[in-house]
This record gives structure tokens, C-alpha cells and sequence, in this order.
């Protein structure tokens, strides 16, 4: 079976290869740190044994959870924010269509899923609740605590919905909660109304939390097959273990911690797929809020291609240069579409006939790499063979892994944020908390 592949060649001139070797020594240090679990945030690396070593009951019960949401719901509803969303979301547009909400049912086979709890814009909601109209739905309602604003808001009114439309004995078998096992207002709730409860683990934080039932459930729910998701995760655990030479993700944490010492201090992550991009904003908190501490860290910035191309392309081209970016690529797209000839040939495009749409892509993601390349940008490239349960599961692996790996090498704790807490402070001086 074939596995992720990490390009460096677009490096060359940027980073000579005597670096790379002079950085082995520190990733594989900073990797035997984070496996003994002995360094900063120790206490928060269950999620690296989460692939081999995770609740099989627990599991089962997230399996006939989401069989119970498909049966009985047109709509869920999941409620999270950060890590308790982004994961599940990034999952759901990868591996389902396109449009997988606008599709007939027949087609979808599953419920339309949303998300609650993003953001406190009222018209969002408003919205949401519109949309859903009298068709039945469900809540899974992630949240560790039970009392982050954003989240603990949406639950609410959406509780109050379910309850005022199905009354409470009803609701209690369409609320499923994600949260800690033993404490805090929502697993108090969730006790108290009978509700079906899956884990946060105490010891994965948010960001790195897709493997569990905090991304499984709404997963499993799209229809998803999770058992080949967590095998590909553990394929990656497994693998991710070898030396620096042979190793990927000790690789990638040495490069981009190589181009940052060179003042290189934002990462774009590109896609030329749509499908990325809400894994392209779970990447972004992923290492945003991992390593962006102590005055230190790289800033975190996406760009979908060829669409961005006509709005940041300029300046990644030809402004300043303090970027690299990291393009996330396809090696089988699955796209079936050809360029069909055209007797007037008007718009100039008959070149391109019988050619498919994916060729195109490739070719634009190419020319583009060898542009900003030669404009003074270097270049990270990650291939992943198809868009899979398998092969997600290990990019999942993979990202996180590298990010423990080079935020030790950058000299921070990645496993806490506490800068997160600033805005929240001053919010709540000002609402009259």
C-alpha cells in the first residue's frame, strides 16, 4: 500500500542539505521527548497512543450512536467550537461529495450535518434554525467543561428547540453528549437527563482530539467508515517511528523549523482541491495554537489555488519575503471530467480538448510551484495517494505528530494556550460576568 510522500526538492537553494542533516539530531530528540511523555505538556499526550490504544467498547457505542442519528434525523446539529469541531468537519468535506448537504437524501444516505456553537453571531443561529424548519434532528454537543461561551449558548436554544418540539423525554434520545467523564456542567446535564455520553479524554486537548469520540461520532454519522480511519492513524503510529532519513514527519518538522530560523515566519498551507479546506483551518489551529507563544512560532495562513491565485497570488509572488507554504496534493483526484472540443473555438480552450479538469489542476499546481519557487518562495509538498478513510487517518497522525515534534524543536509547550484565555477575560469584564 502506498503512503504519504513529502517532497523537499523545492527547498533546494533555500535550505542546503547539511542543515536538513545538522536538524536530524534535534527532531529525533525532540521525537524520543515526546514519546516518553517527559517534556512540557506531557500530561496531555493521550492522543499519541489514541490510534492503537483507545476504547474498543466506547468505539462500538459510537458506531450504533451514529447508526441511531441516521435513522431517526434529517439533520444534525454538532456543537462544538475549535478543536471540538474542526476535526469532524475537516473529515466530512474530505471524504464526502462536494455538496453532501444539498443532495437528496436518497443520494446522501445520511443527515445533512451542521455546526453550532462557531461563532456567537445570532444571525448564524437564526439561520440554522431556519434551515432545520420542522424537520427532525439531533444535537451531539461537544464540549469538555459545558461553559465555553460560544458552544454553551448554541446548546441552549438548540436544547430548548428539541425539548419544546419532541418535549424532554423525547429530546434526551436526540442529545448526545461529547465530554469529561466525570466532571463539569455538561456531564452534570448529561447525567441528570439520561443523555448518551462518549469521553474527552482528560489527557488530548482539544486540537488534537479527532481520533476520539470527539470526531468519531459526527463522522461516523456522515456514514464514514472510522475502523479504516483509525487504521490509517495507526499505520502512521507505527511508521512514524523510524530515523530521520526514512521518517516524513521528523522531516517536515525540521524543515519548516530550518526556513523559520531563516526568517521565514508564516506557513501558507496550499490546496488545489476544495475538499482541503476545512482540514487546511483544523492544520491552522492545529499549529497556531501549538507553537504561537513566548514571542515565538510561526503564523498559520491558507490559500485555496487556482481561487486565491487571483487575490493573494501577487504577493506571494512578489512581496516580501517571509512565507513559505506547504501544498497538500492529490495523487488521484477521482475526477472524470474532460475538456470537450468546441467547432468556434472562441474562447480559445480547444488546446485542452480531451483533457480532463484533474489534469489541468495538476498542471496549474505545477507551473505555480515552479513560479513562486523561482519568486523567491520555497516550497513544501505532501502527496497523499486518495482522498480515504486510511490515508486521512494518517494525515491526521502525521500533522499532529510534527507538530509535537517541532514545537519542541522551536522551544515551546504544544500542548497548552494560554493566551486563549486574554480576549475571553475582557469579554466577559464587559458583558457584566
Amino acid at each position: 500500500m502506498k503512503s504519504l510522500f513529502l517532497d523537499l526538492s523545492k527547498t533546494e537553494g533555500f535550505l542546503a542539505s547539511h542543515e536538513m542533516q545538522y536538524l536530524a539530531e534535534q527532531a529525533e530528540a525532540a521525537a524520543r521527548l515526546l514519546e516518553s511523555k517527559q517534556g512540557p505538556g506531557g500530561e496531555f499526550l493521550g492522543w499519541l497512543d489514541l490510534p492503537v490504544d483507545y476504547n474498543r467498547l466506547e468505539f462500538e457505542a459510537i458506531r450504533e450512536a451514529a447508526q441511531q442519528i441516521r435513522t431517526q434525523s434529517e439533520v444534525l446539529v454538532v456543537i462544538g467550537i475549535g478543536g471540538s469541531y474542526l476535526g469532524a468537519q475537516a473529515a466530512i468535506t474530505f471524504l464526502k461529495h462536494t455538496f453532501y448537504n444539498q443532495l437528496p437524501a436518497d443520494k446522501r444516505g445520511g443527515p445533512e450535518i451542521y455546526f453550532a456553537g462557531i461563532n456567537l453571531s445570532g444571525t448564524y443561529l437564526q439561520h440554522l434554525i431556519e434551515l432545520i424548519g420542522e424537520r427532525d434532528f439531533s444535537i451531539n454537543v461537544v464540549s469538555k467543561s459545558g461553559t465555553t461561551t460560544e458552544p454553551a449558548i448554541a446548546f441552549r436554544l438548540l436544547k430548548s428547540l428539541l425539548e419544546k418540539r419532541y418535549g424532554k423525554e423525547g429530546a434526551r434520545k436526540r442529545i448526545y453528549a461529547t465530554t469529561d467523564l466525570e466532571k463539569g456542567a455538561l456531564k452534570q446535564l448529561a447525567t441528570q437527563e439520561g443523555y448518551p455520553t462518549f469521553e474527552v479524554p482528560d489527557d488530548v486537548g482539544g486540537r488534537y482530539s479527532v481520533l476520539s469520540a470527539v470526531g468519531l461520532l459526527p463522522i461516523a454519522a456522515a456514514g464514514i467508515d472510522i475502523a479504516k480511519l483509525m487504521e490509517g492513524a495507526a499505520a502512521a503510529e507505527s511508521e512514524l517511528r523510524k530515523p530521520f532519513a526514512e521518517n516524513a514527519c521528523y522531516q517536515y518538522a525540521a524543515a519548516r523549523n530550518a526556513l523559520h530560523r531563516k526568517g521565514r515566519d508564516i506557513e501558507m498551507f496550499i490546496y488545489y482541491e476544495p475538499r482541503f479546506y476545512h482540514l487546511a483551518e483544523w492544520w491552522k489551529q492545529l499549529y497556531g495554537e501549538s507553537e504561537g507563544k513566548d514571542g515565538k512560532g510561526i503564523f498559520t495562513a491558507s490559500a485555496g489555488f487556482t481561487t486565491d491565485l487571483h487575490s493573494l497570488g501577487q504577493y506571494i509572488q512578489d512581496g516580501k519575503r517571509h512565507l513559505f507554504e506547504t501544498l497538500l496534493e492529490l495523487e488521484n483526484p477521482g475526477g472524470t471530467l474532460l475538456v470537450e472540443p468546441d467547432p468556434d473555438n472562441l474562447d480559445g480552450l480547444n488546446y485542452l480538448s480531451g483533457k480532463s479538469l484533474d489534469y489541468v489542476n495538476q498542471k496549474a499546481a505545477q507551473g505555480t510551484v515552479e513560479a513562486h519557487v523561482a519568486g523567491g518562495v520555497p516550497n513544501l509538498r505532501i502527496v497523499l495517494p486518495e482522498a480515504s478513510p486510511y490515508y486521512l487517518g494518517y494525515l491526521f497522525y502525521f500533522f499532529e505528530k510534527a507538530c509535537g515534534v517541532s514545537g519542541y524543536m522551536l522551544g515551546v509547550n504544544p500542548f497548552d494556550q494560554p493566551g486563549v484565555e486574554a480576549y475571553k477575560k475582557n469579554m466577559f469584564r464587559l458583558l457584566g460576568k
